[in-house]
């Protein structure tokens, strides 16, 4: 199978059906016009930046619409496309700059600063500055409208070829390039926009950061390649979201701190959200009492799993499920085939936890320039080590216990701290929660809860939570310690960086 141009096909079938819409700036393109976009990318790297097929262009900037111009037009050119984590600190961006080798970076400005420190740091990088250019820098507008761009669309090439790169959020260690491809991108079109039913009629709100893969597939490229339209926000705020999910959208996707903002938000109100006919959930657990919270204001968020390696979708919970099987991620979707196996490697019995596999078209060919790590992950067989612990129903709905790595062993028993954690987030006092395994001398490992309080409430102390725990857990998994703290360390997504946790204790 070769991989045609899939916007310049789209702008051929719907040229003036609305694409794009950036909500800050009020930039808007329909497809005839993002089509042509993206080909005015193309020609500039090439006439302009010095890029040449393969290689990589980087982008340092909050999220907005013009991203999109990039990663199309990259594929118009052969390029590879590196969003960068904004929120990373220069030394952190430079890690990652010394793998990719970019030849040109596109910056934001309010990222002029780090993106000069850069450029002293990386000789021959070319500094294409979207919001006026500085001396020695190309300025983005101008060069893109000095350039004839060609409509026709890039030639067939092969499905597998590096289109962007992801790096994880190296909380365990050096981050990784995780290469994305046509291939990947198609997967994830008939894996989600199916399950979901997207349609050009589809509006969607993209609040999340385009640095990760939610940003980019849940829903937008899929919602691009079904002709919908796209909305995108340079930030999340709920009052700006609220009020484009109670007028325009009608999908939406988010992660769990999103939800919970949303839902603290005093104008919130299920029944002024009727417009949004479906809502997904992911990147983290959505904790119980959130999700039976949207259940009362007559909202089913289906919640989902998936990995930047797996591009990303693997498993959402089908709509009529979300009251009866809450904390479950679903069912595989159409493209992707699973199993749960236990250290041996062999299938567990059902019901029972194990890591996670995962295989189908929509895997990742590997980690940019890491053979090594490529091979641990993915293995001859084809099958993608995850990494998590999970365990299928009767029904062949599947829920994730936990991450392998979170996993400690207490007195020779296996403890999942997710299971911990699910059961401190009921105690009303308590916001947030995460648990993670300790040294100790007796048990080999115990846990030490870190935890956050809900607005006005009194801190009920160690021994009520432990208390509280024994009424729930066995004895083995009530953490040893207990910890107050003001917020919890979270990555992009709103994921606790559980390492730096470990980390301290």
């Amino acid at each position: 199978m070769e991989m045609f141009d899939l916007l310049a096909h789209r702008a051929r079938v719907t040229p003036d059906r609305p694409a794009l819409e950036d909500l800050d700036s009020g930039e808007r393109y329909d497809y005839a016009a993002l089509n042509e976009r993206a080909a005015r990318l193309a020609a500039a790297a090439r006439q302009h930046w010095g890029l040449k097929d393969g290689a990589r262009l980087a982008y340092l900037g909050h999220s907005r619409a013009e991203f999109f111009a990039m990663l199309f037009g990259c594929a118009k050119a052969g390029l590879i496309l590196v969003p960068l984590n904004w929120r990373l600190a220069v030394p952190e961006l430079t890690v990652l700059m010394e793998d990719c080798q970019p030849g040109a970076l596109i910056f934001g400005a309010e990222f002029a600063d780090a993106a000069a420190t850069l450029a002293e740091q990386h000789q021959g990088l070319t500094l294409v500055a979207l919001d006026g250019a500085a001396a020695g820098q190309r300025d983005y507008a101008e060069d893109l409208a000095a350039v004839q761009p060609d409509l026709s669309g890039h030639p067939d090439k092969d499905p597998d070829t590096p289109w962007y790169l992801l790096y994880t959020s190296g909380t365990t260690g050096k981050p990784k390039g995780v290469i994305q491809t046509f291939r990947m991108m198609l997967a994830n079109y008939l894996n989600i926009g199916l399950a979901v039913e997207l349609t050009g009629r589809d509006v969607l709100l993209n609040v999340l950061p385009l640095f990760h893969t939610a940003g980019i597939n849940l829903y937008s490229s899929a919602v691009f390649l079904a002709g919908g339209s796209v909305l995108v926000a340079r930030a999340f705020d709920p009052d700006q979201a609220l009020r484009v999910l109670e007028n325009r959208a009608t999908i939406f996707f988010g992660v769990p701190a999103v939800y919970q903002a949303l839902l603290e938000h005093p104008s919130f109100s299920g029944d002024r959200l009727k417009g949004v006919r479906s809502w997904g959930c992911g990147g983290a657990p959505l904790s119980l009492p959130v999700a039976q919270r949207y259940v009362d204001q007559g909202i089913r968020v289906r919640t989902g799993m998936g990995m930047t390696e797996t591009g990303p979708t693997v498993f959402l919970l089908d709509e009529e499920l979300v009251i009866d099987k809450i904390g479950s991620v679903g069912r595989p979707q159409l493209l992707t085939e699973v199993r749960i196996v236990g250290r041996d490697g062999q299938d567990v019995p059902e019901g029972e936890a194990g890591e996670l596999l995962i295989r189908g078209p929509n895997i990742t060919p590997g980690y940019w320039n890491r053979p090594e790590a490529t091979a641990e992950a993915i293995r001859a067989d084809g099958w993608l080590h995850s990494g998590d612990v999970a365990r299928r129903d009767a029904d062949g709905c599947y829920y994730i216990v936990d991450r392998w790595k979170d996993m400690y062993i207490s007195g020779g028993e296996n403890v999942y701290p997710a299971e911990v954690e699910k059961v401190l987030e009921q105690h009303p006092a308590l916001a947030e929660v995460a648990v993670v395994g300790m040294a100790d001398d007796k048990w080999g490992e115990v846990g030490k809860a870190f935890y956050g309080l809900r607005d006005g409430a009194d801190d009920p102390g160690e021994d009520t939570l432990r208390a509280f725990c024994r009424e729930r857990l066995a004895g083995y998994k009530v953490p040893k310690a207990f910890q107050r703290v003001d917020a919890l360390p979270r990555n992009a997504l709103g994921k606790v960086t559980k390492q730096e946790l470990r980390d301290a204790v």
